[in-house]
């Protein structure tokens, strides 16, 4: 799994539209082997992006859970905390 693509689901505030097409962004640039899509690909990128964006919108609207709202510092300090111990 790419290591760019990061949880979206039970956060408080609620997950953005933006974090939502960035994620499918990555994972389309990560299928795709491609970090920018030639003129010729430009179109069925953004296609794809766009349908996973909403599939993963719809996915994080259907999903329930009793467990607390994340917070998005603490899990930025997470993050940090084992990219340190990872690379020094």
């Amino acid at each position: 799994m790419c290591r760019n693509i990061r949880i979206l689901y039970n956060f408080e505030p609620p997950t953005t539209d933006d974090e939502i097409r960035s994620a499918a962004v990555q994972y389309v640039r990560k299928v795709s082997g491609m970090q920018k899509p030639s003129r010729a690909n430009e179109a069925a990128f953004e296609q794809a992006v766009g349908e996973i964006s909403a599939t993963t919108a719809r996915l994080l609207q259907s999903l329930v859970t009793t467990a607390p709202p994340r917070d998005r510092e603490a899990e930025a300090e997470r993050r940090r905390a084992r990219a340190l111990e990872r690379f020094g």
